[in-house]
């Protein structure tokens, strides 16, 4: 297992974003509302063969988990969440309107929230609106996260009916002492028949989720937690660490922070799953996943196309992001634009026919250069400086030197044996890429103040 000094691992378990964009979102501002996006639609509209994703966003749960740091509804109420859904169509139509019906989407996904608190009758709806503006092409990625505590066998029948190939499983943990501790009751039995079903019904790309830094979790916990998990050969896993923010996240409050692993016992526990799952078969792929050989995650890695959008990993590379519903953020025509996180502002903006944007951010020329550095980084732990070149028609070593001379300064990650820092490329290790967060930081130019506040959570 992977041993490192106590005084690295305090040097580089700190704050830091996760880059699931560049910049991220604490750097959009208030002044990019619906005009500023409407004119990047129609910008995207110019090309009609651009590749293009859909998000949708259903943040309803009948409960809230005390680990969790999605944006969510907690709600039993039916009619306020079928108000929500009526929303989520007018707001498809009017996106429409400035990017053009029946645009074809090669990636389609249902996240939360919980999708399937929905009933399947439900779900029916909600996509046949959706396919009225949009056309999922036959060879599209179409997925959607399930719960296996409110999914059933009839919810994936229906989805499969609809044309969903992918699914994404909450797991966390299954261990039952640490599902009490983050107030989730899921039994093993109840995972290990939704998966057995989901396979039945002839679903073929499943990955599931884990976390790891929860309360009350040990090696051997977790240990019994991979067992099982590899057991069922999921095509691939998403081992998150616990993004443990109680100062944006009030709820997690309940969860005393003394009951947390140690960071030494987290990082242990990290070692301890990756090469679980290496022996296992499995492939690291980018930051936080797995994926068998044969996956369609390994393929790109292999030819390096592995890209990173709002959704996660994916093979989609270059295809602007349009998202639906509360708190959705789309990449579109380099820009990003976030929906309105509260109901009320989301409710109000779609009733009168206007895009429902709450805040945004128009990348720069250099923004757009440092987030594909970033982007490589975060998918395939690489710089090659002949791509920056053919790309951007800069000199990388001229234009990031000092971003060069940082990571090979006496002490640094090159140092550290983080990095190896080449005359053609910069390149992480099996050890940087375990901190490619603090790698990826190296090159973004927004950190200044925003790093004196505790926005992000830890690297481990």
């Amino acid at each position: 297992m992977t041993k490192l000094s106590p005084e690295l691992l305090e040097r580089y378990d700190q704050p830091g974003p996760r880059y699931t964009s560049y910049p991220t979102a604490i750097e959009f501002a208030d002044d990019f509302q619906a005009d500023a996006y409407a004119k990047r639609l129609a910008s995207y509209e110019a090309d009609p063969d651009a590749p293009l994703s859909l998000y949708v966003h259903l943040p309803f749960c009948e409960s809230r988990c005390s680990f969790c740091a999605c944006h969510v509804v907690v709600s039993k109420n039916e009619s306020v969440a079928d108000a929500y859904l009526a929303r989520v169509e007018r707001e498809a139509q009017i996106v429409a309107e400035h990017l053009g019906e029946g645009r074809p989407l090669l990636q389609y996904h249902w996240g939360g929230g919980t999708p399937t608190y929905y009933p399947p009758s439900t779900l029916v709806r909600l996509h046949r609106s959706l396919t009225r503006w949009f056309d999922i092409q036959p060879d599209a990625e179409v997925a959607a996260e399930v719960d296996p505590r409110v999914t059933t066998r009839a919810h994936l029948e229906t989805m499969w009916d609809l044309g969903f190939n992918r699914l994404s499983f909450g797991v966390q943990d299954l261990d039952p002492n640490v599902q009490e501790l983050i107030g989730r009751g899921q039994t093993e039995s109840e995972t290990v028949e939704l998966y057995d079903a989901a396979r039945d019904i002839g679903y073929r790309s499943i990955n599931l989720d884990l976390i790891y830094g929860l309360p009350g979790q040990t090696e051997d916990t977790m240990a019994a937690t991979l067992d099982t998990v590899t057991s069922l050969r999921p095509d691939r896993l998403a081992i998150y660490s616990f993004a443990y923010v109680p100062w944006m996240r009030p709820h997690q409050r309940r969860i005393p922070a003394d009951s947390l692993p140690e960071r030494e016992e987290k990082f242990q526990l990290l070692s301890m799953i990756a090469e679980t799952l290496t022996s296992a078969g499995y492939r690291a792929i980018g930051m936080d996943h797995f994926a068998l050989p044969e996956d369609d995650l390994s393929r790109a890695a292999d030819a390096g196309t592995l890209t990173r959008n709002f959704m996660g990993y994916s093979t989609q590379s270059g295809a602007g992001v349009v998202a639906l519903g509360t708190s959705g953020i789309s990449d579109i025509s380099g820009a990003y634009a976030q929906n309105h996180r509260r109901l009320a502002s989301y409710y109000s903006s779609v009733d009168q026919g206007v895009l429902p944007i709450e805040r945004g951010y128009s990348l720069t020329a250099d923004d757009r250069v440092r987030r594909h550095i970033i982007t490589e980084l975060m998918c395939n732990g690489e710089i090659r400086f002949t791509d920056i070149k053919e790309r951007f028609g800069i000199d990388f070593a001229t234009d990031f030197a000092r971003e060069r001379k940082t990571l090979t300064a006496p002490g640094g990650l090159a140092d550290e044996g983080m990095v190896d820092v080449r005359e053609d490329a910069i390149v992480a290790t099996d050890l940087g890429r375990m901190f490619i967060r603090n790698v990826a930081r190296v090159f973004d130019a927004h950190t200044g103040e925003r790093a004196q506040k505790p926005m992000f959570s830890k690297s481990i």
